[in-house]
Formats: C-alpha cells, sequence, structure tokens
C-alpha cells in the first residue's frame, strides 16, 4: 500500500506536469490554428493580386510578346509619327518661303521696269556687251578731246578765213547726240546690271532654301523608281512583280516535289527572274532543271508527255499552296493522258489515286481506254443524231 501511495503522488504530478503540457499544446494549436486562418486569407489576396495584374499584363501585353516589346514599338512609333510631322512642317514652311520669294522677285522685277522675272534676266547684259558700250564711250571722248584740241590748235586763226561753220556745228551735234545716247545707253546697261546681279543674288537664295525640298522629292523620287523597276533596282522588277514572284516560287517548290516523283527524280522546276526576249521584264519564269545533263532548260524543250506531266505537277504545286489559305477541294484534268507511257500512266494515276483518297474530287477528261480500269466512277458522252446524252457507269 506504501508503495501505491508513493506511485499515486508521483502518478499525480505526472498527470498535472500533463494537463499543462496539453494545456501549452491547445494554447500552441489555438495561435497556430489564427496563424493559418491569417496565411490562408493573406494567399487568397495575393492570388487576387496576382491575376489581377496577370491580366493588366494581358490587356498592356497586347499582340506583342511582352510589354516591354509594346512599349518599344509605341516609342518607335511616336518617333516616326514625330520626325513625319516636322518633315511636313519642314517641307510647308519651304513652299511658303518659296511663294514669298517669287513673289518678292516679281515685284523687284516690275519696279525695275521688266514684264516679269523672265525679261529680268534677259535684260542683264554679258560682259563683252558691256565691254563694247564703254569702247564706243571712250571713242567719243577721245573724238571730242580730239576737237577741243583742233579749236586750240584754231585759236590764232585770222577772223576773216571763211570757215564751214555750219558743217562744224552739224558734226558736233551730231557727235555730242551721239556720245548722248552711248552715255545714256551705258547708264542704262549698268543700271540694269545691277538690277540683275540683285534679282540673280535672290534666285540664288531662293534655290539655296529649295535643295532640302529638292532632296526629299529626289529621295522619293528614286524610290519611286525602285518601286517601279528603275534606277537601282538590281532585279528590274516591280513591287508587284517581286511578290508575285515571291509566290510563283513557292508553287514552282511545291511543284518540284510533285514533278521529281512523276518524272522518276529527274526534272524539277526553277524560279527565273532573267528578263524575256525584246527587253520584257523578267520574275515570273520557270525553267526545268534535268538531273540528267545536269542542266536547266526552258520548259518548252520538254516533249509532249514530259509537258503535261510538267503542267500537271504545276497544277498540283498551285493547288497545294492555295489550299494553304482556301479549300480547294475538286480538280479537273483535261486530256493529255495518251502522251503517258504505260508506266508513267500508272504513276499519274498513282498520284492522283493519293489525291482522291485525301478527300479531294479529282475529274479526268479522257478518250485513253486504260483509264477505265483505274476510275471508279465515270461519264460517258455519246453521241447521236438527236443530241448528246450522259451515262453515268460506276
Amino acid at each position: 500500500m506504501e508503495a501505491l501511495a508513493a506511485q499515486r503522488d508521483q502518478r499525480a504530478r505526472a498527470l498535472s506536469e500533463l494537463e499543462r503540457r496539453a494545456e501549452a499544446a491547445t494554447a500552441d494549436r489555438t495561435a497556430l490554428e489564427r496563424e493559418v486562418a491569417e496565411l490562408t486569407t493573406r494567399h487568397v489576396e495575393l492570388s487576387e493580386t496576382v491575376r489581377e495584374r496577370a491580366d493588366r499584363l494581358d490587356a498592356a501585353r497586347g499582340d506583342f510578346p511582352d510589354v516591354t516589346a509594346r512599349r518599344a514599338h509605341l516609342l518607335d512609333l511616336a518617333d516616326a509619327l514625330a520626325g513625319l510631322a516636322e518633315r511636313r512642317t519642314a517641307v510647308a514652311e519651304c513652299a511658303e518661303r518659296l511663294a514669298e520669294q517669287r513673289v518678292e522677285v516679281s515685284r523687284l522685277a516690275a519696279e525695275a521696269g521688266f514684264a516679269d522675272v523672265a525679261d529680268a534676266v534677259a535684260a542683264v547684259r554679258p560682259d563683252d556687251a558691256v565691254e563694247a558700250l564703254e569702247a564706243r564711250i571712250r571713242k567719243v571722248e577721245d573724238a571730242r578731246v580730239t576737237a577741243e584740241a583742233v579749236l586750240v590748235e584754231l585759236a590764232d586763226v585770222d577772223p576773216d578765213t571763211e570757215v564751214d561753220l555750219a558743217g562744224a556745228e552739224s558734226a558736233f551735234r551730231a557727235a555730242t547726240a551721239e556720245a548722248e545716247r552711248a552715255a545714256s545707253t551705258l547708264a542704262a546697261a549698268r543700271r540694269d546690271a545691277r538690277r540683275a546681279e540683285a534679282l540673280a543674288e535672290r534666285l540664288t537664295a531662293a534655290r539655296v532654301e529649295l535643295e532640302p525640298v529638292e532632296a526629299e522629292y529626289e529621295e522619293l523620287s528614286a524610290l519611286t523608281d525602285v518601286i517601279n523597276g528603275q534606277g537601282q533596282n538590281a532585279k528590274k522588277m516591280t513591287l508587284r512583280t517581286y511578290v508575285l514572284a515571291a509566290r510563283l516560287e513557292e508553287v514552282a517548290v511545291a511543284a518540284s516535289a510533285r514533278l521529281e516523283r512523276m518524272s522518276q527524280g529527274r526534272y524539277r522546276f526553277v524560279h527565273s527572274v532573267e528578263a524575256g526576249p525584246r527587253g520584257t521584264r523578267g520574275g515570273l519564269g520557270l525553267d526545268v532543271l534535268d538531273d540528267y545533263s545536269g542542266r536547266q532548260r526552258p520548259t518548252k524543250t520538254l516533249s509532249g508527255g514530259e509537258s503535261f506531266l510538267a503542267s500537271l505537277a504545276l497544277a498540283l504545286g498551285l493547288s497545294d499552296v492555295v489550299a494553304a489559305g482556301a479549300v480547294l477541294d475538286t480538280l479537273f484534268i483535261d486530256e493529255g493522258f495518251g502522251t503517258l507511257d504505260a508506266d508513267t500512266l500508272e504513276l499519274v494515276m498513282t498520284i492522283l489515286d493519293e489525291l482522291r483518297a485525301g478527300g479531294r474530287v479529282v475529274g479526268l477528261v479522257s478518250h485513253v481506254e486504260e483509264l477505265r480500269q483505274r476510275i471508279p466512277t465515270r461519264l460517258r458522252v455519246r453521241k447521236a443524231r438527236g443530241g448528246s446524252s450522259l451515262e453515268v457507269v460506276a
């Protein structure tokens, strides 16, 4: 009993310790549950924030891979628009200054007594004409000096000596009038020369102001020439021909795969950009590369059967390229099978069967009897006096 009493006290203390630890654990659990609830609420708030920001990023990104790419695009677009606006403003200012300069030049020409600027420019005397007028003036001046010298020499002449005064006066008046006319002509010529020089300076200044506009026009003109297949366009193809040539090259690649199979690896198409005869522009030509000879030659050198294979391959290649953007589910082939040998005919029919098995409707128009065994459904045309009739053969 004493042992049990001793164990009872020990176990009571242990129970008290366990109860204390249980209370502490319960308090910790309550605190942890409260913290978990707070963290759960925070997680929901953060998830909602992340979702909202993801939606905003998607809206801000648009069709670009990221917001940075779209921002760069918008900045480039803004710079381009600003540059365009500045250029348009500069062109407008230059045009306005040019109009003002033209009005001013016309006004100055009118004040100078000219009908227009062209008359003012035409009135400018060359240096040799001015020199000729000056020479005439010097000649008249020399004549005057000579006449005065003669008069000085005749100062001691006897007054009773008869002198032809009328003739001398007439000659003097004529010389004076000539000298006055020459002086007037020289003064007018110098005045016109000064005015013409002033107008020429104004015209030169106006031309200098127009140089940026002319340079921009030349740049646009060169770009127009390139688009039209002229100027620095090395290929000599218009923009429309260049785009069609790129599309034709796709068709040639698709058709080459068909032609190589039909010709058992001998032929394939090659896109040609060479100019045509009589100066016609190139870019839309097709040649064939003969694997037997390793040479590229025109399609017109193919035989009848080879030409049919090339035409069929080109049509199938075109349908393959067109089918990439539109549904092309029906194909009609009119004649041409009679030029094929048995092996080639078998290969062509196999390819057409593959197209039919792929969901396309293939219609053949032919008189070749061997095709009857390969065509499951046929429309036979029968001629008669009363007209033609159709018979469905399945």
